[in-house]
């Protein structure tokens, strides 16, 4: 337990205050260079900062589930998902600088709730917790089909990696379940959208 509390405040560490790399390539649109002008270039930092506050928060209700589930098996399936979404926190954060943009200045808060809440989510048991997860990547999905429409349509480099990261996030929705998540009640559901549209609304400008 001893090692699991200190691993767990490594992992919030390095996700808020380190600088992250992936492990597999950034994606791309071979052959389609990306040309904006400074507005386009402020709006997609704008969307690609939210995105990157969605992937900080992935970090913590992974690492918060892996912390509470006493089933190994399960920890080890929430270990190896948050290692994935390292990969689009890293995509993600490249892309800001490469548009000039910065993280959120609430990560640490945004961090701190998302774990809370994956926390309270791992002690209410396993298949709640896979429900959360199933929940949660399927707004994240809508989420982000709704940024390829609003990103610049010339921003090839922002939008190949959106469509990779939606559909990084369905397959992580679809494996949950195929481990035998459950459905949350809708009140929850409506809940989790209020509280995601905060977030969003807040992390475009601050």
């Amino acid at each position: 337990m001893i090692d699991r509390f200190f691993t767990t405040f490594d992992s919030a560490l390095r996700t808020v205050f380190a600088s992250h790399n992936a492990a597999q390539p950034c994606p791309t649109v071979p052959g389609d260079a990306t040309e904006l002008s400074e507005l386009e270039k402020k709006e997609a930092g704008a969307l690609m900062r939210v995105n990157h506050v969605g992937e900080v928060c992935a970090q913590a209700l992974y690492t918060a589930q892996a912390f509470a589930t006493k089933n190994e098996a399960l920890r080890a399936h929430f270990i190896r998902a948050g290692a994935e979404e390292t990969d689009h926190l890293a995509w993600t954060e490249q892309r800001l600088r490469e548009l000039g943009d910065r993280p959120s200045y609430l990560n640490p808060l945004w961090y701190a709730g998302a774990f809370g809440i994956g926390l309270i989510a791992g002690r209410l048991g396993d298949k709640v917790s896979l429900g959360f997860v199933v929940e949660t990547e399927n707004q994240v999905e809508a989420h982000l089909d709704s940024h390829l429409s609003l990103l610049p349509a010339g921003d090839h480099a922002s939008r190949a990696i959106v469509a990779q990261m939606k559909d990084d996030e369905a397959r992580h929705a679809l494996n949950a379940q195929e481990l035998g998540a459950l459905d949350l009640p809708a009140p929850v559901k409506g809940l989790m959208t209020a509280v995601a549209k905060v977030m969003t609304t807040v992390a475009h400008r601050v």
